[in-house]
Formats: structure tokens, sequence, C-alpha cells
């Protein structure tokens, strides 16, 4: 209850929202008619609609996206005729008698009282068009529908945040309904206060169809509720247990597109001798729980489906991981060698592959990661959240540890911590009657990308180019959302700033590059720099150069590249570009695409 009552507020804040403007107008068109005949109709149309359609697109179905863009496009054009109508009734009468007839019935400006069903219809067409600012609590809302998948709760929660919106629009229009009357019963104003509310109409339809709600208004603010939303969140989302540090937090993904996965060189892991600590002097590990369900993966590799149940006599380290994630990457060499040295002593260890960018859901991308990664333990394909859900799992990497009994006892979120993590294994087998538990903790030899990070001079976030998550982002003008676009590059980047150079179309995920010679500029502070990357929808290699402060790489490249900074997108994953040889410090690094159709998703850095 308390987060439907957080919920609701959220939606009242919107009033504050810029981007609340463009519909305003289709509000405020009928401020001086009834309310209840006129504007609760309306409002509630708006509200069931956003609602209705925010729940159908976590679906995530490409049919989903179509359906919704072509509800906006008869809603963009139903509006404008009732724009004109409002602004030019009897032009708009005689140049289009028969389109305008709707529109004149749903304006009505014959003077007639508006019924019901004409406002609710309009309310429907203002909910299609309704992009609001997503601001914590909305992104709360989304992100768990989406990962959770449309259900009662969710759509309910939406909407309770599309009510707080209409209430608040609410009191603005009956304020507004007042004011309006007492400006025409005075000043004998009604015509031009009716024209004037239809140019703002048409000035509303044409900023929304520009992309105007979801570009530049999103960058502005008339007044900021995020710390308040953000306090909000914080009452009903405790913060995890430990340390999230090197962790990737989760985001909703859209459904599978492409292709094929990484070609990474494994790590060598050998034992070496550690000092063995007391097991009397430590405290006894906590139970944190029982395992959870394994059951909702699309197929399992390397092993047939694994449960609870049957693992009972067996401890069990559980990975959450996704082939592009560079912390993932970087855990795996551990996570192998355990499985390794552990096997014989009762250890099993088990993969959930749970994908974050679209081409992760591809199976034979996830079998070619598996293979090139050399992954000899079971390895669950969890496209569906299924196993996340059940863990209540937030984070990329995430370990959980269970013991003989199918209790959990630690879990440990990102990189690091590995010495801590093997003996927690070396523990939970003793526990479970091995007397002969191999000591020591192993050292690895992790090569390229799997290679550790420098973390104690990395001062670049991961950065994601898609528009849904991108920050920093610097060309001028900023997003032309899933609309071609040519971009150019930011003046002056600071540090973290990055810009898109050439004709590129950006969606919600990554950024595809529709002519040759376009590129990324970006400002960073790391040893090494790594981009997820992947060739356009027919599959060709693309070409590509990078440089750093203006020149080739020489010694800095990374291994997807050679010292004159040339290399090829071949597959989708994770390119390592950067490596620097000598001192870190802030740098510019450019790549140039020679050839079209890239699609490129986000850097990391380490």
């Amino acid at each position: 209850m308390l987060l439907f009552a957080i919920s609701y507020l959220g939606g009242v804040l919107t009033i504050l929202s810029p981007c609340i403007l463009p519909v305003l107008p289709f509000v405020f068109a009928r401020a001086d008619k009834p309310f209840i005949k006129s504007g609760l109709p309306l409002l509630l149309g708006m509200a069931a609609t956003f609602a209705l359609v925010a729940s159908i697109a976590t679906l995530g179905g490409s049919w989903v996206v179509q359906a919704n863009e072509y509800g906006r496009y008869v809603a963009i054009v139903l509006l404008a005729i009732f724009g004109i109508t409002l602004l030019l009734p009897q032009i708009a009468d005689r140049l289009t008698r028969p389109l305008v007839a709707l529109g004149d019935r749903l304006s009505q400006s014959t003077g007639q009282e508006p019924s019901a069903v004409s406002s609710f219809v309009l309310g429907i067409a203002t909910g299609l068009l309704w992009a609001p600012c997503a601001g914590p609590i909305l992104g709360l809302l989304l992100t768990g529908a989406a990962l959770q998948g449309a259900n009662v709760h969710t759509s309910l929660l939406l909407l309770a945040y599309a009510a707080g919106a209409a209430t608040s629009l609410a009191v603005a229009l009956l304020i507004g309904g007042r004011v309006f009357t007492a400006m025409k019963r005075s000043l004998g104003a009604g015509e031009w206060i009716r024209r004037g509310l239809g140019v703002a109409v048409l000035c509303g339809v044409v900023i929304i169809a520009l992309g105007l709600d979801t570009g530049f208004l999103t960058q502005v603010s008339l007044a900021s509720t995020t710390g308040l939303e953000q306090s909000l969140v914080n009452t009903v989302k405790a913060p995890p247990q430990q340390s999230m540090a090197a962790a990737e937090p989760a985001q909703p993904t859209p459904p599978a597109a492409a292709s094929v996965a990484p070609d990474a060189t494994a790590a060598a892991a050998t034992s070496a001798p550690a000092e063995p600590k007391a097991a009397a002097a430590e405290p006894p590990l906590p139970v944190e729980g029982q395992m959870p369900a394994l059951t909702g993966a699309v197929e399992w590799i390397n092993s047939p489906p694994l449960t609870k149940e049957g693992l009972r006599g067996k401890v069990v380290l559980v990975d959450f991981w996704t082939y592009s994630c560079i912390n993932c990457l970087r855990a795996l060499p551990y996570i192998r060698a355990w499985a390794e040295k552990y096997k014989d002593q009762g250890l099993v260890v088990i993969g959930v592959h749970a994908p974050e960018f679209a081409f992760e859901r591809k199976l034979a991308n996830v079998h070619k990661a598996v293979d090139d990664l050399k992954i000899g333990y079971p390895v669950a394909v969890d496209n569906d959240y299924a196993i996340w859900r059940a863990f209540n799992n937030e984070y990329w990497p995430a370990h959980y540890f269970f013991d003989a009994q199918g209790r959990q006892r630690h879990h440990h979120f990102g990189e690091g911590n590995y010495d801590e993590s093997e003996h927690v294994i070396q523990r939970l087998l003793a526990e479970a009657g091995n007397t002969n538990v191999s000591s020591g903790v192993v050292q690895v030899d992790a090569q390229g990308a799997q290679a550790a990070a420098d973390k104690s001079d990395v001062k670049s976030p991961e950065t994601y180019i898609g528009f849904d998550r991108a920050d920093n982002f610097i060309s001028p003008g900023g997003f032309a959302e899933n609309k071609r676009h040519i971009y150019a590059a930011g003046k002056q980047p600071k540090l973290n700033d990055w810009s898109l150079t050439g004709d590129w179309t950006v969606s919600e995920e990554q950024a595809a590059l529709d002519k040759q010679n376009g590129g990324i500029v970006f400002r960073f502070h790391a040893r090494d720099l790594h981009l997820v990357l992947g060739p356009g929808v027919d599959k060709k290699p693309v070409r590509f150069r990078i440089m750093i402060d203006g020149a080739s790489p020489g010694a800095n490249h990374g291994m997807d590249v050679d010292a004159s900074g040339r290399g090829t997108v071949t597959e989708e994953r994770l390119y390592q570009l950067v490596r620097q040889d000598g001192p870190v410090e802030d740098r510019t690094f450019e790549i140039q695409f020679l050839d079209p159709g890239v699609h490129a998703y986000s850097f990391t850095f380490g």
C-alpha cells in the first residue's frame, strides 16, 4: 500500500515537470466546459491509456512498439484536427468537411455541451502522446515492470502514477476553468480565448510530433522534484546488505535481436599456498535464506536442468552474469578456477546468464560465448529472468553461496573479495563433511578483457550510448530519439563527456551508424577502455580506427586493435580498445567507423 501511495504522489509531482507542457493545451482547451462531463472523462481516458500502454510495453515485443507508434500517429492527427476546429472552425469545415466533422464533434465548437464519450476519446489520444519525464519514482515502476513482466500489480502501480498526474491536472483544470469563465464574462473575449487555445493545441501537437517532449523538455526543469522523489524511493527500497562496488545495477532489457559472441582469452589457474584461518576463531556463517527455485530457464548448457532438490548434499555457487559485462568477464577466471579445483570435493558451480542487451538473448550467441570463455560448468540461460526474480537479484555479477542443506550462507556483488569467497567455499565443504578440502587460494593469470582492473586510477563510469540510460552526452542539440540525425562533437569536453559525430540513429539501447565515417568521442580517465559493439543487420564486418589525444595508440592499444589503432567489428561483444602502457591521465578517445551499420551499446573502463 505504501508503494501505491508513493506512486500516486510521484504522479502528482509531474505537474511541476516540463514534460507535462505539451499536453496542457489539450487539457485546458476544455477548461470552460462542465468538469464532470468534459474534464473528468478526458483525464480518466488519459490516465487509463497511459497505464495500459506502459503495462503492455513491458512485454517487450516489437509489435508493441509498432502498435504504439501507429496509435501516436492517429492521436496526433486527431488532436491536430481538434486544434484546427478551435482556431478556424469555418475554414476547416469547408476545406475538409468529412474529417473535421469528427474534430468538430469533439471540440463542440457549436456551443453544445460536450459529451463524456467525446471527452474520453480525447483523453485516450492524450494518453497515447503523453511521455512523462522519468524521475526516480517512475524509473522504479518501469524497471520493476520490465523485470517482473506485465501483471495486475505493476499495472495498478502505473495506474496510480497516472491517477496522481490526473489529480494535479484536475486541480489546475478547475482553477483554469474559473479564470476563463471570468475573462469571458468581463472582457467578452471568448472567441479569442478559444482561438488562442487552438494555437496552443497545434503547438503541442508540433512539439510532440518533433519529439521535443522527450528530447529538449527532459533536459530543462521548471522545478526540481528529483531529490524529493529519490527520498521517497529510498523509503520503500532498502539498501543492499553489502557494498555494490564494481557491480552493474539491473536494467530492463528489450526483446532479442542479433548475432554472435565474444572471443576472449582464457585465464590459467593454479593454487597458491595461503595461511589457513583457524576455524574455531571464526563466527559461523549466517543463514541468509533457502535456495530459490532454479526453474524457468529457456535452456541449460553443459548440463541437464538442475533443481534445488537434486543439489541437496552439494555446496552450490550461483553466479549471475552476462557475456558483454566487463565486471562479469573479470570475475570469470576465478569462477572457472573454483569450479575446476573443487569439482571432486562437492562443489557445483552454476552460471545464470541473464541478458542485459537484446543481442545477449540469442541462444547462438550465448553458446558461442560459453565456448569462447571456456566455461565447462552448467549454465542456465535465463532470458525471461525467472531465476533472476526468484533470487530477487539486482546486479551483474552476483554470487550466492549455498550449503549442502540448501541454505544460503553468503553472497557477494561485483568484483573482488575473491580470497574471502574461496574461503567461504572451503568452510561450506568442510561443514558438509569433507575432511580433505584443498587449502590455499587460486592464483589466476587473466589476459585481455578478463585481466583485473586498475581500480586505484579509474575515474570514468560505465556509460550507455542508447538515450534511455545515457549520461554526459554533449553533442549540440542532444539526442534525436529513434530518428536519423547528423551529430557533431561537443566543444571543450570535460572528463566523462562524450559525443557522436556523423549520421546516426539512436534508440533506447544503442546507436546505429547510418553512413560511413561516423564516430564517437569520449574524454576518459582509466587504464583500459572497452566498448560493446556489433555489426549491422547484414552482419557485414565494420572497419574502424581509434586515436588517443589525436594520435595512433601505439603501445597503448587494446587487444582488439593494432598499434596503428585499426580494428574490425565482426560480432556483438565487448571490444578492448585501449590498454595504457604508461601513466594514466585524462585523455580524449576517438573512434571512427569506416563502414556503415555498426551498433554501439556502452563504454566500460578498468
